[in-house]
C-alpha cells in the first residue's frame, strides 16, 4: 500500500525563515504606528483566544514568534486538541512593541492553520470508523505547503505526496502526452525511481489497462459512489488487487463523504482541506 510520511514536526530553522519573511512583508520599514507610540522598554501581557470551537494547530509557530529569550509563552492547548469557543489558547508576556508588530502576521498564520485542522477533523470523524484515510493534496497556498500539511496532520488527516519529487502520480495530461496509460506506465518504470506508481483513472477501461501494467495505486477520479464500489470489486479481484492502494478524489464533500467510506477504498483525497478551509476566528487581547 502507498503511504507517504505524515508531516508531524516543523523544523526550527524552517519556521524562523518563514516568520522572518512574513514580518518583512508586513513591516518592511518597521511598525511605524507602534514605533511612534510605544516605548521600546515597555512590556505587556497578552492572550490569544478562540472565538469558535476549533482543533488547534500552531504551537511550534507560536514558540518561534515568541522565543524564550525574548518572551514568556504559556500554552494552554496542544496541537491536535479541541478548544471550545472562548478558550484562552496562550498567554504571552514581553515587549509591547514586538507584541503589536507580530500580532497580525502571527494571527493570520495561526487562523489559517487552525481552520485547516478544524475542517480536516470533520472529514476524519466520518471516515475513521471505516478505516478510510483522509488525505490532503498539493492544492496548497504557495509558500505554505509544509505548514498547511502539518495542520492537516493536526486535524487527524494523512498527507499525500509532499511535492512532485515524492511520488509518481500519472494523471490525465500525462496520459495524453505519453499516448496511453500503458505507455505512461512503461516510461515511469523505465525511469527506475524506486517510487510507487499511482495512476488516475476516470472509468473501468482505464482501471483495467492500468492493472495490466502492475501499478501500486489507483486514483478514482470523479466517480460516483456506485461506480467506485464497482471499481473496487474489479481491482480487488485482480491477481494482485488486494495490494493496490485505492483512493477516491474529485468533489467529495462532507455531505457526500458518507457515500464513499463504505465502498472499500483506502483513502479519499480532499483538495478543499487546504484550498477552501475558512480561517478560524482568533484574536489577541492585551491584559
Amino acid at each position: 500500500m502507498i503511504e507517504y510520511p505524515r508531516i508531524t514536526e516543523l523544523q526550527e530553522d524552517y519556521l524562523k525563515s518563514k516568520i522572518a519573511e512574513f514580518l518583512l512583508e508586513d513591516a518592511p520599514a518597521g511598525d511605524v504606528t507602534s514605533n511612534s507610540i510605544i516605548d521600546s522598554n515597555e512590556t505587556s501581557t497578552a492572550y490569544i483566544q478562540t472565538q469558535q470551537d476549533i482543533i488547534f494547530a500552531g504551537k511550534p509557530v507560536l514558540e518561534q514568534f515568541f522565543p524564550k529569550d525574548k518572551f514568556q509563552l504559556e500554552m494552554f492547548v496542544n496541537d491536535g486538541e479541541f478548544a471550545e469557543n472562548g478558550k484562552i489558547l496562550a498567554k504571552i508576556t514581553g515587549s509591547s512593541l514586538l507584541l503589536l508588530t507580530y500580532e497580525r502576521p502571527m494571527l493570520n498564520l495561526l487562523q489559517r492553520l487552525c481552520g485547516i485542522a478544524t475542517l480536516t477533523s470533520k472529514y476524519v470523524k466520518i471516515a475513521k470508523p471505516f478505516n478510510v484515510k483522509i488525505l490532503d493534496t498539493r492544492k496548497t497556498t504557495p509558500g505554505l505547503r509544509l505548514l498547511e500539511k502539518y495542520a492537516v496532520a493536526c486535524g487527524g488527516g494523512s498527507n499525500h505526496r509532499l511535492d512532485l519529487s515524492s511520488g509518481i502520480l500519472i494523471k490525465d495530461n500525462h496520459i495524453k502526452a505519453a499516448g496511453s496509460i500503458t505507455e505512461a506506465i512503461k516510461a515511469a518504470k523505465l525511469a527506475n525511481t524506486g517510487l510507487p506508481i499511482e495512476v488516475e483513472a476516470e472509468n473501468i477501461d482505464q482501471i483495467k489497462e492500468a492493472l495490466e501494467c502492475y501499478i501500486d495505486g489507483l486514483l478514482l477520479d470523479n466517480m460516483s459512489s456506485g461506480e467506485t464500489t464497482l471499481a473496487v470489486k474489479i481491482i480487488r479481484a485482480y491477481v494482485f488487487g488486494e495490494k493496490v492502494f485505492i483512493e477516491s478524489s474529485g468533489g467529495i464533500t462532507l455531505d457526500t463523504l458518507k457515500d464513499y467510506v463504505t465502498t472499500g477504498i483506502d483513502a479519499i483525497s480532499i483538495g478543499a482541506l487546504t484550498h477552501s478551509a475558512t480561517a478560524a476566528e482568533l484574536h489577541l487581547e492585551f491584559e
